[in-house]
This record gives structure tokens, sequence and C-alpha cells, in this order.
């Protein structure tokens, strides 16, 4: 397509996004290509959304086969996928938990919002409300979700915004501002949008202690971490803690929409309290129970853990080798970033890369964000990160 043909087709839709200049027309396991068939490999995976790449041919058979039974029935009736496909998350999770379905880790996030705030009316002699987030957190881009982002930058022009949510620099100074009115602590364990930056594991196990003695609740957002992205299939599992509430979404259907919220606050809402027309429909859990099934045999047989040391150790080689351009290593299994010395690299190696045939993504202003495919290859990793460092190298001259 031409740059002009490519401007009128982009007059139908609104300016929302900077996009690329790349349109994708297919993909194979980790890597896509675009209209020339020029390939791409996929270190990005559409922010960590297709968690088994591109038409795995198990998916791409119980997509199929599903298609020619029934794509969606409305939640007044069963649906046994989604019964089957909650059971499956709570027991890989390993929590006394309940799920409610929806549709994007937004709408999961909405989900414990309002859970929160419902357990905080009826639970205490005087209502709390409060919810505690972290600087430079990131929960969804509705009203609610927005406001509950402390990223201040991000709230100009869309108020009024509900009140409740207050914003502390870090776990310790949450601690200290949970006051009589405080309902719940809602945080990343690792901010993908951040910084690609880990919380101290002994800072959010104290977190948890004090809430637990206030009957608080603590709202781990899993959208990013979870599903094996972090090795565990709950990052919170790695931190050794039992949050009241878990949200998840990206990884769980490798592309269709879907988000999960999960808790053991199971006796707060009722009939008519929440619902989703579309969540939890029979494609979209059939899909997530198969990406679960794959992903469970995958981390189990010890492949996953050995691919995200491989990964790492490429990491750690650009760290040591090019300390002038990268000053840091973030993040944990296949969720990583590389902090750049001077910010005004950031887009010049997104663009490099791209050229190069590589998708990386960024996190804040200066990191290099890396979330591939949980089952991409060492050969995969090896071209990718050849071709990165080509694009190291054009960056630097």
């Amino acid at each position: 397509m031409s740059k002009r043909e490519n401007m009128k087709s982009n007059s139908y839709l609104l300016p929302l996004y900077n996009r690329l200049d790349v349109a994708f027309v297919k993909g194979k396991k980790a890597i896509l290509y675009d209209e020339k068939n020029k390939d791409y490999i996929d270190f990005a995976s559409g922010v960590g959304v297709n968690s088994l790449g591109y038409a795995n041919k198990k998916i791409v058979k119980t997509i199929k086969e599903q298609a020619k039974n029934i794509l969606h029935s409305s939640n007044i009736y069963h649906i046994k996928p989604q019964e089957k496909c909650a059971k499956k998350i709570v027991e890989l999770s390993t929590y006394d938990m309940q799920c409610f379905f929806c549709n994007s880790g937004a709408e999961a996030n909405e989900s414990a919002i309002k859970l929160a705030r419902k357990y905080g009316n009826i639970s205490f002699p005087k209502a709390k409300y409060k919810i505690i987030t972290i600087k430079n957190s990131f929960h969804g881009r509705t009203i609610a979700t927005l406001k509950a982002t402390a990223q201040e930058d991000k709230h100009k022009y869309f108020g009024p915004y509900p009140d409740g949510f207050i914003y502390a620099e870090d776990i310790n100074e949450a601690i200290s501002l949970i006051d009589d009115y405080t309902v719940a602590v809602m945080l990343e364990l690792i901010q993908g949008e951040g910084g690609i930056f880990m919380q101290d594991i002994a800072v959010v196990k104290k977190l948890e202690k004090t809430l637990k003695e206030k009957k608080l609740l603590l709202i781990i957002d899993e959208i990013q971490t979870g599903v094996y992205r972090s090795g565990n299939f709950l990052i919170s599992q790695y931190f050794k803690i039992k949050p009241d509430i878990i949200t998840l979404a990206k990884g769980l259907a490798t592309g269709i929409p879907i988000g999960v919220m999960m808790t053991n606050v199971k006796d707060i809402f009722t009939f008519g309290d929440h619902g989703s027309t579309f969540g939890g429909n029979h494609l979209s859990t059939t899909v997530s129970c198969k990406v679960l099934d794959i992903l469970e045999k995958y981390s189990n047989s010890g492949t996953l853990q050995e691919n995200i040391k491989f990964f790492d150790s490429y990491l750690l080689y650009f760290m040591n080798k090019y300390p002038n351009l990268f000053v840091q290593k973030n993040g944990h299994g296949f969720m990583q970033g590389l902090v750049l010395k001077d910010d005004t690299k950031l887009n010049e190696l997104i663009k490099s890369s791209l050229k190069n045939g590589l998708l990386i993504l960024k996190s804040g202003k200066n990191i290099i964000r890396f979330l591939p495919p949980l089952n991409i290859t060492k050969k995969e990793m090896i071209k990718g990160f050849k071709r990165f460092e080509n694009s190291i190298i054009e960056t630097l001259k």
C-alpha cells in the first residue's frame, strides 16, 4: 500500500495511535510477515497478548471447531467452557477463588474496583472506599481505571473523575497512607508501562500483612505479568503472597479478547451487581482452556524456564557490551527491559529494529521493553538478537 493510499484508509480512523509504517498480513510461531513478505522476529507479542505466537496449529483447530458450533450465548444461560476455564484458572493459581469473565484488562480492573468498593460499603460499620495505587502504575483507559493509574499526565482533559483514588510514591508510603477510609491497595508486581520496575518482595509481604490485619484488600493487577509470563502461572506465586483479588487478560487466549477478575471475596457480589455481554463467551473461554493446557505442559517440561534463562543471558550480554547505551536491566521472566542512558535513543532504536526486521516496545521514557511469545524458540531468539545488535550499531553511529 502506498503512503497516499495509507493516509486515505486512515481517514476513517480516529487518530489515537502513533502507528509505525508497517502492516502485518500473516505470522508463524514468533515471526510476522508484512505485505511485501518481509519477516520480523517478534519480541513484543502484540504487547504481551500473543502468548503462543502466530498460527499455532492447536489453537487454529480449536477456533475452527468452536466456530462450527457456537461462538456466543448470553450469560443468563450456563456456558460450559466458561465453567471449565474458571476451574482451570483457579487450579493453576493454587488460590481458593472464584472468577468473573470480561473482555479486557481494563474491564477486569473495573470489576476489581467495583468489588472492593462494595466490600468497603457492607463489611464495616463506617464505609471504606479509598483505593491506593503506586506512582507510574497503569491500570487501564476507562474512566475509573484511568483515575486508578497513578500518572497525572494521563488524566488531563477527561475529568471529573470518581473520587477515592490515592497515589503513593512506593509501597512503604502506601502503607503509611492507609486510613479509616481505605479499602484496598492495588498494584502491579512488575509495572508494565512504568519502566518494567519490579517491586521488592519483602516490602510487598509487609503490605500484605498490614492489609490482612486490617481486613483490607490486596488487589494485584496481573494483566501483563500473569499466564506464565513471569515463569510462574502468576507472579504472585513467585512472590509467595495470597492476594484477595487478581486480574488477568492479555495472554489468556493468545489474541482472542478476554479478561478475568478472580477473588477470594466470594460473598460480596450478587445477581445484578456486575456483568458483561460478551464476557466468558464460548469462543474466548474454549480457546483460553486450550492455551492454558498448552502452556501448563510447556512450563512443566522445564522448557519455559530454560528459554527464559537463554533470553536473559542475551540481555545481560548487551548490558555488559554496551555500557554507554544501557545502564540497567529490569524485569523478570519474559517481561524484561533495558534502561537507556540517553532517552533520545529510544525511538531511534525501535525504528532501526523495525527496519532490520525486529519488533520491540518501549516502557516509560527510556526503556526498551521485551515481551516475546512464551513459546519463542532459541533459533528465533538468536536471529532476533542479531537484528537487535545490528540496530544498536546503527543507533550508535
